[in-house]
């Protein structure tokens, strides 16, 4: 994967502000991302991926930092997020008293995940918030490995799509729900 230019990750974060909709390379899959805190923008997200509103989407974060500001970490969800993060382990928690977010779909938990990926985590700390991390695709389209097939399935229908090549991974993450006494592997992907 190359890295954009810096000042296409600027431009990123400031379509994200300004209530956008991009699409951005992670390890594992393209994805459509969106501000979490901007309830507009995160209805597009749904509309655009063609997703039903009362699904929550997962979101993503810088890394421990941020994740703490959204949610509850017990002890074995951040021994995962230790080990794992950045990477392609989402993990299911109970959110913050507070924390609300339309990508929530008006549940008590939410799925985060810190990508180990350069240019999404450029955004992510340039942005200082979470983003929708679903990947960009209709639903129930073929997995977005490139900005090309992000472009095929989505057309001009994101306000930006971030181009830094192919995906390393090319499968999703997996999900593991952390809040319970034992980890539930919600959906089997890139780590066993």
């Amino acid at each position: 994967m190359t890295a954009p230019a810096a000042l296409d990750v600027e431009k990123a974060v400031s379509v994200l502000r300004e209530g956008g909709v991009i699409a951005l390379p992670t390890d594992t899959l393209y994805a459509l991302a969106a501000s979490a805190l901007d309830a507009g923008a995160v209805e597009r997200v749904y509309a655009i991926k063609g997703r039903e509103g009362g699904k929550p989407l997962p979101l993503f974060v810088s890394g421990l930092e941020m994740a703490e500001r959204y949610a509850r970490l017990n002890a074995m969800a951040r021994a995962l997020a230790e080990r794992f993060w950045p990477g392609a382990l989402t993990l299911v928690l109970a959110k913050r008293d507070g924390f609300e977010s339309e990508a929530l779909a008006g549940g008590d938990t939410v799925a985060l995940r810190a990508p180990a990926d350069e240019t999404a985590l450029a955004v992510l700390h340039g942005l200082d918030a979470p983003i929708t991390a679903t990947s960009a695709n209709r639903s129930g389209g073929p997995d977005p490995v490139s900005a090309d097939d992000v472009r095929a399935q989505l057309g001009d229908a994101v306000d930006m799509v971030l181009d830094a090549g192919p995906c390393v991974v090319g499968v999703s993450s997996t999900i593991v729900d952390c809040t319970r006494p034992e980890p539930v592997i919600l959906r089997r992907g890139a780590i066993s």
